[in-house]
């Protein structure tokens, strides 16, 4: 029998996910010296790219860029897409097992931690990562209605995604108009009534998530003023120990940023963006209807831990925000998918260096592998996930040479495309993909707009005539 690898037998590979970590994973595999494989990459989307095309936001183009990075190595002859492929639902793990000799999850953290305090669920607050995928055009998610004539919103967290959303609510219309915004949440904006955005960190600026090319864009948006309050950006003695001892350049900028926007004068443009640290939001307070009104806050001070991390203490200073509309940006998880173990605590699959781990054995899975958030949890950038991907291949390999693999009763390419147009008749191959980025693409070329997003389902069909 042909041994898999080889010219005479493919490794066959299926990567459930198709976001970044699937395709740098794709792109380790196929510049492996000396071994053949033909993968097959599942999305339950009809569109490839993942958060690139559905989280990165949209006056970001030049990050989406990374696209054409993905489309070299989909060019391979052996790399095949199925979208609009539900894992678990149009294709089980059986029969990937049935199919493939190894299989890699790399379906990223898409749900929002929750802040666990009173009042969350009340009207009017909602996970930040719902309305990234709303104004993107996401179909899951473009008929979610969002309350933009309230005057005051909170977004709650000091990540990149906090400071994006941030971002897009305070962006005028002009600025928004040459992005690939969806046109539903183009319109919109275009109506809403915020004046002011809270941006709100339970710790101080040293501690702050963000990068620094992400808060300084903040500062040069044309109709809104960054507010910061200068003795909440001034560091405290345990961050200026830190901070001096790491010497770390990127930290010092950031500090150095945000002490500038505290000098800075309002210049009275239409939107403020007001950046809190060293605050924690300890109740939604609502009225009769069931509407966010406010936010009681807790003014927090630092401690050090143990470890010598730097933690947030709640004080007994409190205060009310007046706010009708809050985002929470304060972590996220990933999902379980259907007989893939998982650590709930940590909302992730149960790996070993992305070798996924039985929780009752603690031995590997044989042929289940992941990469990505879903294996290491949302920690990083895009490229973060390159090297991710790299480990978990450099096991696939190694488990390779040793015979750890799957033996699947149909390894034949046929068997497996022939199953997945009898599942899912629309699936959507790479060509099929092509063709509708093309029309995206001049339809947005139309309206001077680097695209115009079909964000239903039954729309991308439509115009490929299916």
């Amino acid at each position: 029998m042909a041994q898999p690898g080889s010219d005479a037998l493919a490794l066959r590979v299926a990567i459930i996910g198709a976001g970044p970590t699937g395709f740098y994973a794709a792109d380790h595999l196929f510049k492996r010296k000396g071994l053949v494989v033909a993968i097959d990459m599942f999305d339950r989307l009809p569109t490839p790219y993942g958060l690139v095309r559905a989280g990165v936001a949209p006056d970001h183009q030049k990050i989406k860029s990374v696209t054409a990075t993905f489309d070299k190595i989909a060019a391979n002859p052996n790399f095949r897409f199925y979208g609009c492929v539900d894992f678990g639902k149009d294709v089980t793990l059986a029969d990937l097992r049935d199919h493939y000799h190894q299989i890699l999850y790399a379906t990223g953290a898409q749900t929002d931690r929750r802040m666990g305090i009173p009042g969350e669920d009340l009207r009017g607050s909602h996970p930040a990562t719902e309305f990234v995928a709303w104004y993107n055009g996401h179909p899951d998610y473009r008929d979610y209605q969002y309350d933009l004539q309230q005057e005051r919103a909170a977004v709650v967290g000091i990540g990149n995604v906090a400071i994006d959303v941030a971002r897009i609510l305070c962006r005028s219309i002009d600025e928004l108009r040459t992005t690939d915004i969806a046109d539903y949440a183009l319109d919109a904006l275009r109506h809403s009534r915020i004046k002011e955005v809270y941006l709100l960190g339970r710790r101080g600026p040293a501690q702050a998530a963000f990068t620094n090319p992400e808060i300084k864009e903040v500062g040069e948006m044309a109709d809104a003023d960054i507010i910061v309050r200068p003795e909440e950006v001034e560091l405290d003695d345990l961050s200026r120990a830190a901070v001096e001892k790491s010497q770390d350049r990127a930290t010092l900028k950031k500090v150095e940023i945000l002490q500038g926007y505290a000098l800075r004068k309002p210049t009275g443009k239409s939107r403020r963006l007001i950046s809190r640290y060293l605050v924690s939001p300890v109740e939604l307070i609502g009225n009769d209807a069931g509407q966010v009104v406010a936010m009681r806050l807790v003014k927090n001070t630092l401690v050090a831990t143990p470890t010598g991390a730097l933690q947030a203490k709640a004080t007994d200073q409190f205060e009310e925000l007046p706010v009708g509309l809050v985002f929470r940006s304060v972590g996220y998880r990933g999902v379980p998918l259907p007989g893939v173990p998982f650590h709930e605590k940590w909302g992730v699959i149960l790996n070993e260096k992305g070798r996924v781990v039985d929780p009752d054995s603690h031995q590997p899975v044989i042929g289940e592998y992941t990469a990505g958030w879903i294996k290491r949890g949302p920690s990083g950038v895009i490229g973060t996930n390159k090297p991710d991907a790299a480990e978990t291949v450099t096991c696939m390999v190694e488990d390779l040479a040793r015979g750890a693999i799957l033996h699947p009763s149909h390894p034949e390419p046929s068997a497996a495309d022939a199953l997945i147009r009898q599942r899912q008749p629309n699936c959507f191959s790479w060509e099929d993909w092509v063709r509708l980025d093309k029309l995206e693409v001049a339809r947005g070329r139309e309206v001077e707009r680097p695209r115009v997003k079909f964000t239903r389902v039954a729309d991308m069909l439509a115009a490929l005539n299916r």
